[in-house]
């Protein structure tokens, strides 16, 4: 998988907040950040789940590969989401009023 195709869960998080209400009545970034981070844990409990069915004998080593590769393209994505998120933050409050 290339970087940028890891960007498709949160387009598509993106594309469902803005149809779609969230718990709490409201569709936006708070919603859309919150799929986006759902989508990203569930990526890496099946990298979790992938590599305890192949310690148990149950999987590939080709599948165990392919998940963690996926779940490290996850976890780069939201380091990169985070740091631009802090740096988007810092810039702010550096801002003068």
């Amino acid at each position: 998988m290339l970087p940028i195709a890891s960007i498709g869960h949160v387009l598509s998080a993106y594309s469902s907040s803005q149809t779609r209400p969230s718990s709490s009545g409201e569709t936006g970034f708070a919603s859309m950040v919150g799929e986006a981070a759902q989508t990203a844990l569930q990526a890496v409990r099946q990298a979790e789940q992938t590599t305890t069915n192949a310690v148990a004998g149950k999987a590939d080593v080709q599948d165990v590969v392919m998940a963690l590769g996926d779940a490290e393209v996850t976890m780069q994505t939201v380091v990169a989401v985070r740091d631009k998120i802090l740096g988007a933050y810092n810039d702010i409050m550096h801002m003068s009023v």
